[in-house]
């Protein structure tokens, strides 16, 4: 049984109903829950509690898709501080980018899957990760 990770726009597809893209994270997040362990990380989670009054109401919501929080290795920890690095010495922006490199980096250090829609920072910046995308 694998385990596959799950990025925050997936969910938000589906708690908000998104007319263009809630369809196409349903269908892969139930073939992802098929298949083995659904996971989230601290940062998800924490992107995911915005959505939220209360912790017993996100922790229903994930439960509800059979996820569970899956910390993040240190090697993640590292990896992601060193990709954003190379991202700002390229040019890029500060704001809210940096959740995206620790996603990126779990994924790859702990050889998760990645399911999300927003796939073109994850594939510069970690092009061993696997991502599931449209």
């Amino acid at each position: 049984m694998t385990a596959m990770l799950v990025d925050t726009n997936v969910f938000l597809d589906l708690i908000t109903n998104d007319p263009e893209w809630g369809e196409w994270s349903a269908g892969r997040l139930a073939a992802a829950m098929s298949r083995g362990r659904v996971v989230v990380n601290d940062v998800i989670y924490a992107e995911l509690s915005i959505r939220f009054d209360d912790v017993e109401r996100l922790d229903a919501m994930l439960a509800d898709f059979q996820t569970a929080l899956d910390p993040m290795p240190r090697q993640a920890l590292f990896d992601a501080g060193k990709a954003f690095r190379r991202y700002r010495a390229s040019g890029g922006l500060r704001t809210g980018v940096l959740p995206d490199f620790f996603i990126g980096a779990h994924a790859a250090a702990a050889r998760l899957p990645l399911l999300t829609r927003d796939a073109r920072r994850y594939r510069a910046y970690f092009p061993t990760a696997e991502l599931i995308t449209p």
